[in-house]
Order: C-alpha cells, then structure tokens, then sequence
C-alpha cells in the first residue's frame, strides 16, 4: 500500500508536491518526512548514480524515479509489489511532467504545486489495492514482457550453441584437410629431390 508520496527538483532539494495524507494510519509520518527530505539533499548534492532505486527504511521501502532533474518518490509497505509502485511513480510522472513541465526550473518556493495533490490522490486510491483487476492487468503485462525478453534470450542462446557447434564441425574439417594438406606437400617434397 502507497503511504506517503513526495516530488522535489533534484539540483537542489525544493519539495514541489506532497501526497497530502490523513497520516493517522501511518506511525511516525514525521520520522519518514524527514528520511526522505535528507535524501532529496543527498540526491541534491549529486550523490544520485540510479535514476531508479528502492531503499528500505524499517517496515517500508521508499521507491523513486529521477527524471529530468525531477525526483519522484513513494513510501509502500514491504509487501507492495516494486513493479506497482515504479508504474505508480510513472504515471506521476507524465502526468507531472505534462502539467507542470515548463514551471519546474522556476519554481522558488517549497510545494509550488501543492494543486497536483488531486491527481496524486486519484492516482494512488487506483493503486491502493494490489488485487484490483487494473492493477493485475498491469503485473500481468510486466510479466509477459519478462517472459518474452527471457524466451528471445533463451533463443539466442540456442541459436550461439548452434553456431558454436557449426563452428567446431568446420574447425574439424579445416584440422583434418591440413593434415591431408602437409601429407601431399611432404610427398611432393620427396618427389622434387
């Protein structure tokens, strides 16, 4: 389950959105806050080799994509599956981006576009629950995508076994006409003296 979302500029850690929740449901609300604003620092100070990256921070994982000097980022449960919450953040994203895309550079003052708070909350209500036909469509979809990169890999491999083999059958041949090769070159050799 999605419990906290937050979207800042990555030059230098301004918080441009919130996910504003009720946080009852979540213990220590603050606490995390606080996590994830020293991340946008360090992400700021240019400490940010991933564009996509999951850390786990006691019973959560906070998920983010960086993109375009724009991080976006949400706090799930363990148990929330990773590929929900990158699409999740995804979806964010384009919207964020389409939105929002020519204001980001100027913005000067913390959550700027608190008023994209709506969409984040429509956005996360459609991921809340794991078991939504939506969203097993889309765990569906990644796994078929996985499955068909695996089999084309799978044939690649098959396929440089074959070649492999045709390779050693040709090296045979070549081994074996060059010692037919050396015999007939010996023999014209003795003919000549």
């Amino acid at each position: 389950m999605v419990k906290l979302t937050l979207i800042a500029r990555v030059t230098d850690g301004l918080p441009l959105a919130e996910g504003l929740d009720d946080s009852r449901d979540l213990k220590d609300a603050e606490f995390y806050k606080q996590q994830v604003k020293a991340l946008f620092k360090n992400l700021s100070r240019g400490q940010n080799e991933a564009s996509r990256m999951s850390i786990e921070t006691g019973p959560y994982i906070f998920h983010y994509i960086i993109e375009g000097r724009v991080c976006y980022l949400t706090m799930c449960d363990r148990a929330y599956p990773k590929k929900l919450a990158f699409q999740y953040l995804e979806d964010l994203k384009n919207e964020f981006e389409r939105v929002n895309g020519a204001q980001i550079e100027t913005a000067a003052r913390p959550y700027a576009f608190i008023k994209f708070d709506t969409f984040i909350q429509k956005t996360k209500k459609l991921y809340q629950d794991t078991r939504t036909q939506r969203n097993i469509a889309k765990l569906n979809d990644e796994l078929y995508e996985v499955h068909q990169i695996m089999t084309r890999n799978v044939q690649e491999v098959l396929g440089v076994g074959e070649k492999l083999d045709q390779v050693s059958e040709m090296s045979s041949r070549l081994t074996s006409e060059s010692r037919i090769y050396a015999d007939k070159a010996r023999d014209l050799n003795r003919q000549c003296w």
